[in-house]
Parts: C-alpha cells; sequence; structure tokens
C-alpha cells in the first residue's frame, strides 16, 4: 500500500529556527501510544489509552513528516509507545524512505523494546533503516519480567538477533534504576559491545503519574559513572549522533558508552529537536507543557499553508530548555503527560 500519491520530495522551504538560533532538523515522532509492555518507570499497569479516532492516520503521519523535511528536517525517529505494534506500520517506513532515496532525509530510524524486531528486522533495512536504538534495561530475564510487567526477554534478544542479521546497527538504551541495574551495568556494557552494539544508560525522567515513586527508582549518572570507573577506563568521545547523549569510548572493550543526564547534566544548549505525538501535537520541548496542535491544520485543508503557518508559530514559542527535578520534596511529575503519550 502506497500512503501518498506523489514520489519525489517535497521543495525545500525556508528551515525552522527557534529564539535561540537553533535549527530544528531532528524531530521524533510518535505512532501510537500503545505498548505491549508496561515498564514501571513509564506507565501504570491499567493504562487508559487514546481511541482510534484521536490519531493521526499513517497518510497523515506521512503528509506531517514530509512537512517537516520541506522544512529542513534531516532525521526523523519513529517511536511509539512501542511503534512496532501499530498496524500496518510498515508502510510509512516504506512512504518515507523516498525521502532517503531523494537525499532530503539523511536518517530514517526507530526506538524500539525490541519485541516485534525478529518480524520487521529485514523489512524495516530494506526501507532504508541503518541504525535503531532497543530500549533493555537488564539481561536477567527474571527482573526483566518484573520491569516490563509483561515482558519476554527471549523475545527482546531473539529481535536484537534478527536485526543484526538485518545488517541494522544497534544502539542498546538501558533506564538506570537505583537498585535494580546499577550492579548489572558492566555485564551489560560488555555484553553490547562484544556484540558491536553502543550502549546508552538514561536518567529516569518525570513524565506522567507512574505506580511508585520517581525518587526511589532515580539514579544520578554522575553517580553510576563513578562506579564504572572501577571497571573501566572511560576516555572523553567527540561521537555525536544527532540525540542528547554524551558519549565515552570503554578503553577495555572499544565500544561507545553514551550517558543521556536530564536531570544532573541537561543537554539542551544544542537542542534541535521537537517531538511530535500520534495525536499531531507537537511538542517543542520534552519537559514543558506548551504545544501546538497540528492536527487540526493538516486536517483543515490540502495544501501545507495552514500546517507551515503552524509549525513556524510553534517553533517561535521553542524554550531554551527544561526543569526536571526528583527529589523528596517534589511529588509531582515535571509534566503529567506520560512518556508514552510524548513518544520515547
Amino acid at each position: 500500500m502506497i500512503l501518498r500519491s506523489e514520489t519525489a520530495s517535497p521543495s525545500p522551504a525556508a528551515p525552522l529556527i527557534d529564539p535561540f538560533g537553533r535549527a530544528i532538523s531532528y524531530i521524533r515522532v510518535s505512532v501510537t501510544d500503545r505498548c505491549d509492555f508496561r515498564c514501571v518507570y513509564c506507565m501504570s499497569e491499567d493504562m487508559n489509552f487514546l481511541p482510534k479516532r484521536d490519531l493521526l492516520t499513517l497518510e497523515e503521519l506521512d503528509r506531517l513528516c514530509s512537512a517537516f523535511v520541506a522544512r529542513g528536517t534531516k532525521k526523523i525517529r519513529i517511536t511509539g509507545g512501542e511503534p512496532l505494534v501499530r498496524r500496518d506500520i510498515m508502510t510509512l517506513f516504506h512512504s518515507l524512505g523516498r525521502h532517503l532515496e531523494s537525499g532530503a532525509l539523511e536518517e530514517l530510524t526507530v526506538t524500539t523494546n525490541g519485541s516485534q524486531l525478529a518480524k520487521y528486522a529485514k523489512e524495516l533495512a530494506a526501507c532504508g533503516v541503518k541504525r535503531i536504538n532497543v530500549s533493555l534495561d537488564t539481561l536477567d530475564q527474571d527482573k526483566f519480567r518484573s520491569i516490563t510487567r509483561w515482558g519476554d526477554l527471549a523475545k527482546v534478544l531473539e529481535g536484537i538477533d534478527a536485526a543484526q542479521q538485518a545488517g541494522l546497527s544497534i544502539k542498546i538504551n538501558a533506564v538506570a534504576l537505583k537498585g535494580f541495574n546499577e550492579d548489572e551495568a558492566p555485564q551489560m556494557i560488555r555484553w553490547a559491545h562484544e556484540r558491536g552494539m553502543d550502549m546508552t544508560f538514561i536518567e529516569v525522567m518525570p513524565l506522567g503519574e507512574i505506580d511508585d515513586a520517581r525518587v526511589d527508582q532515580y539514579l544520578p549518572l554522575t553517580q553510576l559513572r563513578a562506579q564504572l570507573l572501577d571497571h573501566f577506563t572511560l576516555e572523553e568521545s567527540s561521537h555525536k549522533t544527532g540525540g542528547p547523549a554524551r558519549y565515552t569510548r570503554v578503553k577495555e572493550t572499544g565500544g561507545l558508552l553514551g550517558f543521556i543526564t536530564p536531570l544532573t547534566h541537561n543537554f539542551c544548549e544544542g537542542c534541535n529537536r521537537v517531538r511530535v505525538t500520534c495525536t499531531g501535537t507537537l511538542y517543542m520541548c520534552l519537559g514543558q507543557e506548551d504545544a501546538a496542535d497540528l492536527r487540526a491544520p493538516l486536517r483543515a485543508s490540502e495544501s501545507n499553508e495552514p500546517l507551515f503557518r503552524a509549525m513556524e508559530e510553534a517553533i517561535a514559542r521553542k524554550p531554551k530548555g527544561h526543569d526536571f527535578v526528583i527529589d523528596r520534596t517534589t511529588r509531582m511529575p515535571a509534566v503529567g503527560r506520560h512518556m508514552s503519550v510524548t513518544g520515547g
């Protein structure tokens, strides 16, 4: 199934520039708020998901992404929830691949929990996807079931095997959780690097109400990094992927190790990213509530001009950064929406 009739990429227009002179060249697009896991730091076990009518269709997602490409976006990351559980999702990847072929888009990638990779890895590669992120917080089967509530580690590992066999480059993302996986970090790094995969640790973020207190989950990456120095020599690296991670190279393994630190050392100064939800809501900052409705102008006209105006007005309000706090006196999340709503 072809989502749109045109085969060429849209003609380039003026790039989107925020008030601080940052060009918006990277969008993260959520295609669903649904997930086949219920990770304890991300969502409650009993979630109320959006009705189907509120979601952008795949055709609308294609048009929206293409509008951003026309305004200077060079990298698109497809996210969720779990993006690969959305019905017919590969039609979107196939359609967006035309922008890779034309050179208008430099990278199309995806963040996944790995549960569907065995099914889709070859097709993702055929669409022009070169690199993916897999969220994986532990290599212990029992702990994996505990943290995801519903997940099957063996299925995820099978998916990683399939992705590597398809030629996809993989980065493993692990949320650092106090008392849960900090002691496992050296093992995970060695495992990832032995398989030729990069590894990144992420601080837990205060997004949405969950069943547990995040202060009990929060492990500062400054602390984790200090613990890793007992096992490894960490050499500074200038490696960049376009995302917020700061990288080091592990001398003993030769692999890259990233740290994403929204709390201890925010990454806002060079932020070139925005996020679009599966309902067409544009968030200019992950840690702020200000947002813009792109669904209304998208559906109001076949012309992209109303959509472009809405995008421009929103980017003109992009803040300099976020202010995340997790401590005993700050019980409420920084923002009320869950990460699965915003897009992982």
